[in-house]
């Protein structure tokens, strides 16, 4: 039995019938297209000639699509914003100090050649309340703070933007847990010493030096994280856990006299 309306397997025929669509669209102010399904019965094609005209569209930017959201009029949006919390469940700690191990040395380089002697000061004060914060939720407050303040001091609104997507994804309670479990007495100490070698290159303005510092600092951290991650449930003892084992970094620090 032939098609009762032959045009309808034409791929030219449903790109002129979604051009004109686009063009009502356009005046309506509506920014979504319906669903392919509702689409091809609404305007008479089949579907195989829709998606061919949608592809042509899509490459001449007068529609973007949105996998699971739809179809939408007009070229695509420079920025999407992005949902953290998708992000926070694709990601995890070590990728996550993967990217500050490349952002902060260079926000503590450039903080050491932008920071006012207001900045310095309030870094100084951070360090001291990390420094005496006695329970979890005073270090996580107190760290998270006196890097951020790094950042800012830094004068880059992009690489700070992004230094607070990856401190939000941080905040996931069970990765606050982690890195608390990561933290020992001894350790933690060292991370205060660590902050205060930081705080002193910037405000020396010694640029090379902040930047080594903070380095020799997270690596310090994701060294902690990895530890953790590794080791097996029954070794731990009482929520703690053993220091990690003697590297080439840990002796280059203990030669700091840290």
């Amino acid at each position: 039995m032939s098609n009762p309306n032959p045009s309808a397997d034409s791929s030219n025929f449903a790109l002129g019938r979604l051009r004109a669509l686009l063009d009502d669209t356009a005046s309506d102010g509506e920014q979504r297209l319906p669903p392919e399904r509702v689409l091809a019965a609404q305007i008479g094609i089949g579907r195989r000639a829709l998606r061919r005209a949608l592809e042509v569209l899509e490459a001449e930017g007068r529609i973007w699509r949105h996998q699971g959201k739809g179809t939408f009029v007009g070229s695509r949006p420079d920025h999407t914003p992005t949902n953290l919390e998708e992000l926070s469940k694709r990601t995890h700690p070590l990728e996550v100090m993967d990217v500050r191990l490349e952002i902060e040395p260079a926000l503590a380089r450039l903080a050491a050649m932008r920071a006012t002697n207001g900045d310095i000061e309030r870094l100084l004060r951070l360090a001291e309340k990390t420094a005496s914060s006695s329970d979890a939720d005073g270090r996580e407050l107190w760290d998270s703070a006196l890097h951020r303040t790094i950042a800012e001091a830094a004068g880059n609104s992009l690489l700070l933007a992004i230094f607070d997507m990856v401190d939000r994804i941080r905040q996931d309670t069970t990765w606050r847990l982690l890195r608390e479990r990561a933290r020992s007495g001894e350790r933690q100490q060292i991370y205060v010493e660590q902050h205060r070698r930081v705080i002193a290159a910037i405000a020396q303005r010694e640029a090379h030096a902040a930047e080594h510092a903070m380095r020799e600092h997270l690596e310090l951290v994701r060294e902690g994280l990895l530890k953790v991650m590794t080791t097996p449930l029954p070794d731990r003892m009482d929520g703690q856990i053993s220091e990690a084992p003697v590297t080439a970094n840990t002796k280059k620090e203990r030669r700091h006299g840290t």
